[in-house]
């Protein structure tokens, strides 16, 4: 017979051995949560947003090796290879959540993923997911299993920007490579144009160069573009990058400097502080959409119906402007911008 005092201690040494058995079968047990990221090609935006992606699932409490395991896979800007390795990946592994980077791997997340609801996708820097198909617009919740953060700065706000910049501008040249994000884009600009009296009198001239893929696909829609260039310099006040792959890359923007009479508005931070060529940019922030992703991508890991995230445009957006080049085509740059720069300005 056990006595009732004995029995307290031997109950209490006990729950000492079991406590520490337990919290290491607790840990052990916690969920690890796996997320694919299918890029659309190396470098900027997709670096820095799946940088913020990163640092911000770290602060919502998931940690890469302990409850997090990130595969990341590119398509080279081949959308018929992005489905492939998605297949593949699919096929080898289960993935609480896919992450899709630009418009070519979310083309080949549709291709191959739409209506698919055990698939949850969640979309960073597409120039336009609706044009593509997976949500039907920015007021709605998703239709499927698609919701994320859009690329670009609304045309609404890039157009605001250039005026106050430029206020006595009244012709825009605009280069863009043949693709799908850039008809996209353009046809949102030619919308404003058409219908907002704040941008009555302000007129884009178009001008499409052949889409080109591959490593040396950059350099050679630049070149292509030398003739269309010098076409458009004496009618335009300035040149504006296009929103596609020619855009967000460096050689268009050299060779819109080293051509043109003609100051050129970019599309990327590296436009201006990369010493590509523009004389200032309004952009999107990188880290505010990789920050937006990482929200929605953490919801979907707590159990969240993806049918209740709504897709959203980056919520901030930054500023640069070199004053070096400001001054070399005149150009008398307004306190309110210098002020939004800050630390963005090349002197």
């Amino acid at each position: 017979m056990i006595l009732p005092r004995l029995r307290v201690i031997l109950l209490a040494a006990c729950c000492a051995v079991m406590a520490p058995i337990s919290a290491s079968f607790a840990q052990g047990a916690a969920k690890v949560h796996s997320l694919l990221i299918l890029d659309s090609q190396k470098g900027n935006p997709y670096d820095e947003v799946r940088a913020a992606l990163a640092q911000a699932l770290q602060g919502h409490g998931y940690v890469e090796g302990k409850n997090l395991r990130t595969t990341l896979q590119v398509t080279g800007n081949d959308a018929k290879e992005g489905e492939r390795i998605l297949r593949d990946e699919l096929k080898a592994n289960r993935y609480d959540v896919i992450l899709v980077g630009g418009t070519v791997a979310t083309i080949a997340a549709k291709n191959l993923l739409l209506g698919d609801l055990k698939q949850r996708v969640v979309f960073a820097s597409p120039t336009d997911p609706v044009g593509i198909g997976v949500i039907k617009d920015f007021n709605s919740k998703p239709f499927a299993n698609f919701t994320g953060v859009c690329y670009p700065v609304p045309p609404k706000a890039r157009l605001k920007f250039i005026k106050q910049l430029l206020p006595k501008a009244r012709t825009l040249g605009l280069i863009y490579a043949d693709m799908p994000q850039s008809h996209s884009y353009n046809q949102w600009l030619k919308e404003l144009l058409a219908k907002d009296p704040e941008f009555k009198g302000l007129k884009v001239i178009f001008r499409p160069v052949p889409l080109v893929t591959g490593e040396n696909g950059d350099r050679l829609m630049a070149e292509a573009a030398i003739p269309l260039i010098r076409e458009l310099d004496p009618q335009v006040d300035a040149f504006i990058k296009p929103n596609d792959q020619m855009g967000t890359r460096r050689q268009f923007a050299e060779v819109v400097y080293q051509t043109a009479s003609k100051p050129l508005i970019g599309i990327t931070k590296d436009d201006v502080m990369g010493d590509w060529g523009a004389t200032a940019v309004v952009y999107p922030s990188h880290t505010s959409i990789g920050e937006q992703a990482a929200r929605m991508v953490k919801a979907l890991f707590q159990g969240k119906s993806i049918a209740d995230i709504k897709p959203e445009w980056p919520k901030k957006y930054g500023f640069a402007v070199d004053l070096p080049k400001a001054k070399q085509f005149q150009i008398t740059v307004p306190v309110e911008i210098l002020q939004l720069a800050g630390d963005n300005i090349v002197k």
